[in-house]
């Protein structure tokens, strides 16, 4: 059975939207999902009949980290231990100390300082990028690809620039080799059902799209790249692909100038900013927002993304369970009490999620890198893949070329393919 198709899963239609590739690149253009998701059944997550533990061929993985510089993401060693198709050969760790607790924990014989004489002893078929630094990334996948591994994991921020993601893109189509980003709520069998609440008028017209950021300390550029990549990657997935974006920076106020920029922090290259506000206009005509302010008093609970619709809002918060709240009435019609806010699960608006196996398999990882293996044997693309990624970086770096630009709205893709504020 396909790792993507269930019973209870109505059939959803497949639309592309073209979008012109990063320079680079071997294809004029590159498919969106647009309103499109096949989840998994729950059987395939478990266990699928052709993938047993004891299978004498389990998939070789190896895993790169780096610990003091982004160490190992959110859990992206560990995962493949939970997966009893593949089995861990070896992991890179230029930290010393770090090298040796991650290779106790994975239960391994050795453990490699340089990632890049692992690869070559290796050989792995998969290989997990795992650093949340994305300076690393690219020198990273590229080592990978080039070992001759057929599927990389990598976590997010994909890469810095869309310069670099480019030369990912050239290299991994060259190889074939199959990458998918740590997205991970691009997998969650729920955003069906958002679909369907969209599709099928309950919502009204779809008016516009919120997306904020955690509104702590890192509130302007840090949180765009670091949380607001997760927000913008779910723009896509309901709108396509993004036409254009105009934006602007302050810090404390004021418009950011070139002498406001500085050496960011985690490896994400120059930042300026305590506060964001940019526009995109999507393929679809939808317009979305994105709003990151430092320490603007909202705490977590403001990390989300809005779908406002004329007869209802759903409430799209990022990595919880339940993952969204449908609050259905005109939203800016006055209400004599408070409006509810319903679950949506993958079952339906104000259900019991049936399969609470399949959303833990969404946040642990388990099910992107089960669609990885399987868009390997398949020759298909992960469903959150290298060029998903690259748009994600693409829309965050039109932030800072707008900017620069006093916030016109620049068309995207972008001419200026490195970061806008690296030679202000």
């Amino acid at each position: 059975m396909p790792l993507f198709t269930h019973p209870w899963q109505p059939e959803l239609p497949d639309h592309r939207q073209p979008f012109p590739m990063p320079l680079g690149s071997t294809s004029e253009t590159f498919p969106m999902h647009r309103r499109t998701f096949l989840a998994a059944s729950s059987a395939a997550v478990l266990l699928s009949s052709s993938l047993r533990a004891e299978d004498s061929s389990r998939r070789r993985v190896a895993v790169i980290g780096h610990s003091g510089r982004g160490n190992y993401g959110h859990g992206l060693d560990t995962v493949w231990r939970n997966v009893p198709e593949t089995e861990i050969v070896a992991v890179a760790d230029a930290d010393q100390g770090g090298l040796a607790r991650e290779v106790e924990k994975l239960k391994l014989d050795r453990g490699y300082a340089d990632y890049r004489k692992m690869l070559l002893e290796v050989r792995p078929e998969f290989v997990a990028v795992s650093p949340r630094h994305p300076d690393q990334h690219l020198d990273m996948i590229m080592a990978s690809i080039e070992s001759g591994a057929r599927g990389i994991y990598c976590e997010k921020p994909f890469c810095r620039t869309p310069a670099e993601a480019d030369a990912l893109i050239a290299a991994a189509t060259k190889q074939g080799t199959k990458i998918a980003v740590a997205h991970r709520n691009r997998y969650h069998p729920a955003l069906a059902t958002i679909t369907e609440l969209l599709e099928s008028g309950e919502m009204g017209r779809l008016l516009e799209i919120r997306g904020k950021g955690k509104g702590d300390r890192r509130g302007g550029d840090e949180d765009l790249w670091v949380l607001g990549s997760h927000v913008l990657n779910l723009v896509t997935y309901f709108c396509g692909a993004p036409k254009t974006v105009s934006a602007v920076m302050r810090k404390e106020g004021r418009l950011v100038t070139a002498d406001d920029v500085y050496p960011g922090g985690e490896g994400l290259g120059p930042l300026a900013a305590d506060e964001v506000r940019a526009r995109y206009e999507m393929e679809d005509g939808t317009i979305a927002y994105y709003d990151s302010v430092a320490n603007d008093g909202t705490g977590p609970d403001g990390y989300c993304m809005q779908l406002v619709g004329s007869k209802g809002v759903v409430t799209l918060h990022i990595d919880r369970t339940p993952i969204a709240h449908f609050t259905p009435g005109n939203p800016f019609k006055p209400a004599s009490a408070g409006k509810p806010w319903i679950p949506i699960t993958s079952a339906g608006v104000g259900k019991e999620e049936p399969n609470p196996e399949l959303v833990r398999s969404v946040h642990n990882h388990i099910l992107p890198v089960r669609d990885l293996i399987e868009s390997v044997d398949q020759g298909r693309d992960p469903i959150c893949d290298i060029r998903e990624g690259a748009t994600t970086v693409e829309m965050i770096c039109g932030v800072f070329q707008s900017h620069r630009e006093n916030g016109q709205a620049v068309s995207l893709p972008l001419k200026n393919r490195d970061n806008a504020l690296a030679d202000w």
